[in-house]
């Protein structure tokens, strides 16, 4: 689950994991953990770019991998809705250290620049890509519920 939700997608994550639009998706982008900022500072970001232009860096070797099976379900019974997605794999990876992975919203898969990217969650992670196939485990990637 998210260890941070920027505060430009509080209240709008499920709204958009669930939009139906033809070409819009949720991606996944792995930060180097050389240089990644603190979540007080990275909170603040509101798109991918902003991420990416302090001092955390995209390990761009990795590739971003766009989500799939991405499912949003009311919880009624504990008052929140639950957002998930299939396990991300990736094949012979290599480069820098990862030190967390953040899902985007990209409101055009076929196209646009990190600027269109809104940042919805980060999660924490330890993986040194060292050439042998990762997958990347994802169970309720956010639990959203109301701020009462």
């Amino acid at each position: 689950m998210a260890n941070l939700v920027f505060n430009v997608a509080l209240g709008r994550i499920s709204h958009l994991a669930g939009l139906p639009a033809a070409n819009d998706g949720l991606v996944m982008v792995a930060l180097e953990a050389s240089g990644l900022e603190t979540d007080a500072v990275l909170r603040d970001k509101d798109t991918l770019a902003d991420v990416v232009a302090g001092a955390t860096n995209e390990q761009t070797t990795v590739g971003r991998k766009t989500l799939t099976g991405v499912t949003v379900t009311v919880d009624d019974a504990n008052d929140r809705v639950v957002i998930d997605a299939a396990d991300v794999t990736w094949t012979a990876p290599t480069g820098n250290p990862v030190g967390a992975v953040v899902i985007c919203y990209d409101p055009d898969l076929t196209g646009g620049t990190d600027a269109d990217l809104i940042p919805l969650t980060k999660h924490d992670l330890t993986w040194t890509p060292d050439g042998n196939t990762f997958t990347l485990t994802i169970t309720d990637f956010a639990r959203v519920t109301s701020a009462a």
